[in-house]
């Protein structure tokens, strides 16, 4: 007796994936604009951070760049699947940037000596 699974098939084209990999992309990005935003608003009045935190998410984005660029450094070269790659890769290194920001919006524990510009938690 031969079993058979109603597992679920996926008959996808590449430029759907493509699309739908940079649209989960653009999702991190949008929700990275989010977070950012909160930070400056909540911190509108530190104008010594505030300079230096927007310095330091435009030179984070070169980084990004840049390490997008040296994962994919052979540009056409990797066929129809660049796309989708290029567009995963930036989705992971946003979703870890906002993982990183996000200490500044929920604050950090009671205890902890070495906030520096992080407020601890109410």
């Amino acid at each position: 007796m031969t079993v058979f699974f109603n597992a679920p098939t996926f008959a996808q084209s590449q430029t759907a994936m493509n699309m739908k990999a940079y649209s989960d992309y653009k999702k991190a990005d949008a929700e990275l604009n989010v977070v950012y935003q909160k930070i400056l608003k909540s911190y509108v009045r530190e104008t010594a951070f505030i300079k230096k935190f927007r310095n330091a998410q435009r030179l984070w984005i070169q980084l990004r760049d840049a390490e997008l660029a040296a994962k994919y450094p052979n540009t056409g070269t990797y066929g129809s699947v660049a796309p989708m790659c290029e567009s995963i890769y930036l989705e992971t290194l946003t979703r870890d940037r906002i993982k990183f920001l996000k200490v500044w919006v929920t604050g950090i524990e009671e205890g902890e000596v070495c906030l520096g510009s992080v407020r601890m938690k109410s």
